[in-house]
C-alpha cells in the first residue's frame, strides 16, 4: 500500500538530482514514515476495527470529523487511484504501443480496475499473499540492475552522483517524495481481517518503513555510481536504465515490472479503501446496502461502488496531479495525529499493546514533521491548477463539500 519497488522514484531523480534525492529519500522517513507508522501502530493495535483511521477519528472526534476523515481519504483516492492503471498502460505501451492506442489504452485501464475488483472479492489473504508475490516478481529485475550497475563502477570515482541537474524543481522533488512514502494508515482499515492486529500491527509498520526506504536508495545510488545522468530521468526512465547498464532482457523485464506495480499498487489499495464505506454504513453514514458481505466477509457493494467511481475517474488525467493528492491526504493525516492525542487524553485507560514512546508530549511531537511537510506540499501547490481552478482553492471546495454533504445526510436521517 506504500510502495512497489522503485517505480515512482524517476522524477525525484530528475527534479533534484542524485545527491538531492538520496539526501531527500533517507531523510523524509524519519519526519513523515516513521511517525506515522508509530501512529498506527498504536491505534491500529488499540482499536483493531474495520474501517481503521475513519473509526479513530470518529471515535476521539465524534461523527462529524469522523465523516470527514473519510471524505478526504476517499475524495483523495480518486486522486489516487488514477495513477496505477495509467502507470500499468504507460509501461504496456513501451513494448506494445499499437495496444494501448486511443480507446486500447482506456480498456487496459479499466481491466486494471475491475480485475482488481474480482482479486478483491476472494478476501484480504489473497490480496495480501497476492501482494507479496508481486512485489517480488517486480523487485528481481532491480537486484540485477544494482548489481551490475555497481560491478561496473567497482569503486571508480563517485559516477554522477554529484552532477546537478541542469533545471532543478526542489518543491517538485518533495512532493514525489511525500507521495511515494504515504499510505502507511491504508493498512489500518483491514484490521478485523489481520491475524493477532495487536502483535502485528506495529511490527509490519516499523518492518515496512525500513524496508521501503532500502528498496529506494539501492537502485538510486547504484545507477548514479554507474554514471547515468540524473537530467534523463523521467517516468518510466528505469526501462532505459536497464537497457544502458545491462541491456534490452533487463529492460523487457523493467518494463513488465511496471506494469505489475500498477496492478499490485492498486489491487491492496482498493482493500483498504473500500473498508471505509462499509465502516461508515455501520454508523448509517452510508446505505445499509453498504454492509452487504460476501461468503470471504468482503464488503462486495462497497468493492463495486468504489471499482465504479475510479473509473469514471481515469479519463480526468489525475495522474501528474499529487500535489491535490497530497494536500487531500495530508488533512485526512492530521485528523489521525490529533486523534492519536485526543484518545490518549480521553482514554487513558484504553489498552495499547504498543505506544508511540515518550508519553503525551511524544504523541503531539510524532504529528510535527508530518504537519510541517504537508503545510510545504500545500505552500508548493499554490501554482498548480486543476479543472481551470487553483489548486488550493480546488481542495479547499472537495473539503468544504464533506461538511454540506454530511449536513444533508444527517437531514435525510432525521426525516427519516
Amino acid at each position: 500500500m506504500v510502495a512497489g519497488g522503485p517505480y515512482g522514484l524517476e522524477d525525484v531523480i530528475g527534479k533534484a538530482g542524485y545527491l538531492r534525492a538520496l539526501v531527500l529519500l533517507a531523510v523524509i522517513p524519519f519526519f513523515w514514515s516513521l511517525p506515522t507508522s508509530l501512529m498506527v501502530g498504536e491505534l491500529a493495535s488499540a482499536i483493531p476495527d474495520e474501517g481503521g483511521f475513519y473509526v479513530w477519528v470518529r471515535r476521539a472526534l465524534g461523527s462529524f470529523w469522523g465523516f470527514q476523515e473519510a471524505w478526504l481519504s476517499m475524495a483523495a483516492s480518486v486522486f489516487d487511484m488514477a495513477i496505477y492503471p495509467v502507470i500499468f498502460v504507460s509501461y504496456l505501451s513501451r513494448v506494445l504501443p499499437e495496444w494501448t492506442a486511443g480507446y486500447r489504452g482506456v480498456l487496459w485501464k479499466l481491466a486494471v480496475v475491475f480485475g482488481c475488483a474480482l482479486w478483491n472479492l476472494k478476501g484480504a489473504k489473497i490480496v495480501g499473499e497476492g501482494s507479496i508475490v508481486l512485489f517480488c516478481v517486480l523487485i528481481s529485475p532491480f537486484v540485477v540492475l544494482i548489481v551490475v550497475a555497481l560491478w561496473r563502477w567497482h569503486g571508480h570515482g563517485s559516477g554522477a552522483i554529484l552532477h546537478p541537474v541542469a533545471a532543478p524543481d526542489f518543491s517538485g522533488a518533495v512532493a514525489v517524495t511525500l507521495w511515494n512514502y504515504m499510505g502507511w494508515d491504508n493498512a489500518s482499515t483491514v484490521a478485523q481481517e489481520v491475524e493477532n492486529p495487536q502483535r502485528n500491527y506495529p511490527r509490519a509498520m516499523l518492518g515496512a518503513a525500513a524496508l521501503v526506504t532500502l528498496t529506494y536508495l539501492l537502485p538510486l545510488c547504484a545507477v548514479g555510481l554507474a554514471g547515468l545522468a540524473a537530467d534523463q530521468f523521467s517516468t518510466g526512465a528505469w526501462t532505459d536504465a536497464a537497457q544502458i547498464i545491462v541491456g534490452p532482457a533487463l529492460g523487457f523485464a523493467v518494463v513488465l515490472g511496471g506494469m505489475i506495480n500498477g496492478v499490485g499498487m492498486f489491487n491492496p489499495l482498493m482493500m483498504s479503501y473500500t473498508r471505509v464505506p462499509f465502516a461508515m454504513a455501520e454508523d448509517g453514514l452510508m446505505p445499509k446496502q453498504f454492509l452487504r458481505r460476501n461468503t470471504r466477509g468482503v464488503p462486495w457493494v462497497s468493492v463495486l461502488f468504489c471499482a465504479l467511481i475510479w473509473a469514471l475517474a481515469l479519463k480526468l488525467s489525475f495522474e501528474r496531479l499529487i500535489s491535490i493528492d497530497l494536500v487531500l491526504y495530508g488533512s485526512s493525516l492530521m485528523l489521525e495525529y490529533v486523534a492519536l492525542v485526543v484518545l490518549r487524553r480521553r482514554e487513558p485507560e484504553l489498552v495499547r499493546p504498543f505506544r508511540v514512546p515518550g508519553g503525551t508530549a511524544g504523541a503531539v511531537a510524532a504529528g510535527v514533521g508530518p504537519a510541517l511537510l504537508i503545510g510545504y506540499a500545500i505552500y508548493s501547490a499554490r501554482s498548480e491548477s486543476v479543472l481551470g481552478l487553483n489548486a488550493l482553492l480546488f481542495a479547499g471546495l472537495v473539503a468544504a463539500s464533506g461538511a454540506l454533504v454530511y449536513g444533508a445526510i444527517r437531514l435525510v436521517r432525521k426525516a427519516a
